[in-house]
């Protein structure tokens, strides 16, 4: 049973590691902001996803994470019909805007 236990929860913890990697020296250097978080507020995609992992797992996380990069995608259409807030927001790739080092 401790077997079973180390071979879930290591993903886990490395996703998670991951993503607060991510969040703490990638994401304050890209110079924009998760769409989904601009457009209805709440948390980053980043947040919502390590959520989801923490809670389902890695292999049980894959649904609701696309499902989530979708709605950001969604957000980032909807952000596109507003030019005075589309600046500095960027969902999952399309946006070619560098990162600030």
């Amino acid at each position: 049973m401790e077997t079973l236990s180390r071979v879930t929860v290591a993903p886990r913890r490395f996703v998670d590691l991951a993503i607060r990697g991510y969040q703490r020296y990638l994401s304050p250097r890209k110079g924009y902001t998760c769409a989904h978080l601009v457009a209805r507020g709440g948390q980053s995609c980043s947040a919502v996803i390590r959520g989801i992992i923490a809670e389902r797992g890695v292999l049980r996380g894959v649904v609701p994470t696309l499902a989530q990069f979708a709605a950001c995608h969604q957000a980032a259409l909807l952000l596109s019909t507003q030019p005075s807030r589309v600046q500095g927001v960027c969902c999952c790739g399309g946006i070619p805007i560098p990162f600030r080092f």
